[in-house]
């Protein structure tokens, strides 16, 4: 009921548009309602797999880094978490795919098989290396507890500046690379480490200081994919 109630939104807007403003009938009902009913069932069994599995593991596997007291361990696991979940990331997958496609359209890479799965695959393991260490930062500002907004604004101003100087044509892909990589994967990990790791460490609150950590991992892989642009 729950699942239904968060979808429900999402199909009031397309009916409205679809009956009231577009005044059409709705093609394909019944594979549509077969499809919706596959979602509601999904959407379920993703968020009971949430509570049950990737909350807890996050959560225990910081709790217990930060009893064995070993930083250097706890920043590789925090490094290795964001590059695993990220370059495993569907939406980064289906989005470097279609970025190699377009760029052998449009002759920016050759246009062959080779290439095309060249370029997606870096574009992949640029992505998911400034994830990682997007995530490593984060945890060592948990660590250090430095504030969250000086990262963030500088983290942007660095944006800002490396868009002036790469190409065009790499622009869009490193902005949409920012958000496909907090997606479904990603961001339940990341955002358990973060609050487990605030909530071991004496002098942290969880609520100020175990979330940002999925703020860095949308705002460095702009600037690495913009610096794979420049580079190639």
């Amino acid at each position: 009921m729950d699942s239904i109630k968060d979808l429900m939104p999402i199909i009031i807007v397309i009916g409205f548009f679809q009956l009231v403003v577009l005044r059409q009938p709705i093609p394909n009902l019944a594979d549509l309602l077969v499809g919706t009913m596959l979602v509601v069932v999904g959407l379920t069994l993703f968020v009971y797999g949430l509570k049950t599995g990737l909350f807890p593991i996050g959560e225990t596997m910081a709790h217990g880094f930060a009893r064995k007291g070993s930083i250097f361990w706890l920043l590789a696991f925090a490094f290795a978490l964001g590059f695993g979940t990220t370059v495993a990331e569907p939406a980064l997958i289906a989005v470097a795919d279609e970025a190699a496609k377009v760029a052998a359209a449009g002759n920016m890479i050759e246009n062959t098989e080779m290439a095309i799965a060249d370029y997606a695959n870096g574009l992949r393991l640029t992505v998911a290396l400034s994830v990682g260490v997007a995530i490593l930062v984060g945890v060592l500002r948990i660590i250090k507890g430095w504030p969250l907004h000086f990262l963030i604004i500088g983290g942007y101003a660095g944006v800002v500046v490396m868009t002036g100087f790469a190409p065009p044509e790499i622009i869009g892909i490193a902005y949409d690379s920012g958000g496909v990589t907090t997606s479904t994967i990603t961001v339940p990990l990341v955002t358990a480490l973060g609050v487990g790791l605030s909530s071991s460490i004496h002098g942290r609150n969880p609520l100020t200081d175990g979330f940002g950590l999925v703020a860095f991992a949308s705002l460095t892989p702009m600037i690495f994919v913009m610096g794979y642009g420049m580079l190639l």
